[in-house]
């Protein structure tokens, strides 16, 4: 089911997220650590660990046994934590060879239903320990055959071949995948880069590269499942499952044998998902489990008791957390899924696998974040969320709350006016602009998602670059300003947006003003005529300025565009959702390809 592993894949992560050594001195490789006398090792850590909660809660699987190869003098002890973290020893074995041998300890998963996990700690006595091919294992057959791997992948040539090669050069992974599908949809493609060849090589007659035009994240996971289930056996027993991945990750490879020996086990189809750990501090977790707040038109709550942007060589996940959906940096998604519920919505891109998360567990498929299966993603906090991207956040964010909440009504139109005053405020009238386009073609109804997206990712670009604040420029030709730090955050933002709203109209500021990236907020930024605003990926600066005519344009026009939401609101609930059928069909996608083709 899972391997302890005692290093990294890459340098750049930590060895702490799997080893600690708490006492002495060890030497560790990916399968084998050696203790110096009376070193003390724990692998209470994040991939260390075995989830033994989510086993008892999710499978039928009563015991686990895990089977390490050992040498020298110490002890082996099997550890388990309870839902608060506190610990206790489940067994041990006293270790004196000379010569490789094989330790099995072995635990119930009886005592784990609201939190808890397993692990091992190795003590060295007077001699030297050595610990090798640490395996935990079940003992019943899983269902499914081996995984089919998709990979979509949009001009990032260069990381979509490390993760093909973390792939082919771990064993135990490629020995679960059956095939490794590569969905190409940019103009920089794999094939063009001459590593590829000798991986494709050693990948053979697994992986299948297939090239498209740009479909959007949910375009190209699609065709993945488009193709895995092109010939899956009639027999449920023996449907591959899909795993779904991006192309920007840093694989640990042993989260494919996780994902893939945990979904096999469920005691019905569930869909299962990595944790992200964020890419530019390895040692964060983004969020241990989530949910999507429907009426507030956010994506990403951290679900209550999730553990959240922390540091794992710290913390511990203990208390069992349940999940709503799971991203699909990797995800996996068995096929009975797929043929109950149908493929993703037809959306471009974000928002596509919370609406499968959602859309399954209505139809009683839920999702599992699996603590210890993780990958490494970019961070959020790094991207500039004033980006063309945030126009299909808005839009699909409505057409789910449409489809599985009570979406839209007065709550949503009040919300949408208060991000777009907040933009206008802080003198971002491309985003402000953005929004309303969302809304406006939102209120298009299912028509808007006839072609996928690709016309509306044309537009979007095309008029957000009208717009000067929308430009990224270097920081060495930025304005000589000041820096000014920020007010304390407003304890009642709604009565400090109407002000800073009236004094826009009015023509009141306070001058120019160079602004942090993790200070710019709209009530700070409002203060101001002008801004030089650093963009949160750290790589330049946006500078913006006051217009007082296209304030009022914008206003005036979003709360025409939102009135018309409020009128509308059930008509749309009522046709987005007759119309799901169809868009999520596979002759919806089929026509979508030869389309875009």
């Amino acid at each position: 089911m899972q391997r302890t592993l005692f290093t990294p894949p890459k340098d750049l992560q930590p060895e702490s997220l799997y080893h600690t050594v708490e006492r002495g001195a060890a030497v560790a490789d990916r399968a084998r650590i050696t203790l110096e006398p009376h070193t003390f090792v724990t692998t209470n850590t994040f991939f260390g660990r075995f989830p033994a909660s989510y086993w008892q809660r999710w499978t039928r699987i009563e015991r686990i046994t895990v089977q390490a190869e050992v040498q020298g003098t110490g002890r082996v002890h099997l550890m388990a934590s309870d839902s608060t973290g506190e610990q206790r020893a489940v067994s041990s074995a006293r270790v004196s060879a000379d010569t490789m041998r094989t330790v099995e300890l072995a635990a119930t998963l009886d005592r784990f239903v609201d939190g808890g996990a397993l692990w091992l700690d190795f003590a060295a006595a007077a001699g030297r320990l050595t610990v090798a091919d640490v395996r935990w294992r079940v003992g019943v057959p899983g269902t499914g055959g081996g995984t089919r791997l998709v990979i979509c992948t949009f001009n990032r040539a260069d990381d979509c071949l490390e993760t093909l090669l973390a792939v082919s050069a771990d064993k135990e992974c490629l020995a679960a995948l059956d095939t490794i599908y590569v969905v190409d949809q940019g103009d920089d493609p794999l094939e063009s880069r001459t590593a590829f060849a000798p991986v494709r090589a050693t990948l053979g007659a697994k992986l299948r590269y297939l090239r498209q035009p740009n479909l959007g994240g949910a375009g190209g996971f699609a065709r993945g499942l488009h193709e895995a289930s092109a010939d899956v056996p009639e027999s449920p027993g023996v449907r591959p499952p899909v795993l779904l991945m991006d192309d920007d990750i840093v694989l640990e490879p042993d989260t494919v044998c996780r994902l893939t020996g945990f979904a096999a086990l469920t005691a019905k189809p569930t869909i299962v998902g990595g944790q992200m750990l964020q890419l530019l501090h390895p040692e964060r977790l983004h969020v241990s489990a989530e949910y999507a707040d429907l009426a507030g038109l956010r994506a990403g709550r951290p679900t209550p008791g999730a553990v959240h942007d922390a540091d794992m060589t710290t913390t511990s996940q203990d208390a069992r957390v349940d999940a709503e959906y799971n991203g699909w940096w990797s995800c996996l998604i068995p096929q009975q899924v797929v043929a109950e519920i149908g493929y993703p919505l037809p959306v471009f891109f974000q928002w596509d696998d919370i609406e499968y998360g959602l859309r399954a567990r209505a139809a009683g498929h839920p999702t599992v974040t699996l603590p210890g299966a993780g990958v490494w993603h970019a961070d959020f906090s790094w991207k500039d969320w004033d980006d063309w991207p945030r126009y299909f956040s808005v839009r699909n964010a409505l057409i789910v709350g449409a489809l599985h909440g009570n979406l839209p009504g007065p709550g949503t139109a009040v919300r949408l006016f208060t991000d777009l005053c907040q933009a206008l405020t802080a003198m971002r009238y491309g985003l402000a602009l953005t929004l309303l386009m969302a809304v406006e073609d939102f209120l298009k109804g299912p028509s808007c998602l006839a072609d996928g997206g690709v016309e509306a990712l044309a537009t979007i670009r095309k008029v957000r670059a009208q717009y000067p604040e929308t430009v990224r420029h270097p920081a060495f030709g930025a304005p000589e300003v000041a820096i000014v730090p920020p007010e304390p955050t407003p304890s009642r933002p709604g009565l400090v947006l109407v002000k800073r709203m009236t004094w826009h109209l009015l023509g009141r500021s306070r001058g120019q003003a160079a602004i942090k990236a993790g200070d710019d907020q709209w009530w700070h930024a409002s203060l101001f005529e002008s801004v030089v605003a650093t963009d949160p990926s750290q790589t330049g600066v946006k500078v913006r300025t006051r217009d007082r005519a296209l304030l009022r344009h914008l206003t005036f026009r979003g709360l025409r565009v939102l009135w018309r939401l409020v009128r509308h609101g059930d008509r749309l609930r009522r046709s987005y959702r007759a119309a799901m059928p169809e868009l999520t069909g596979r002759e919806n996608w089929t026509r979508l390809f030869d389309l875009a083709d």
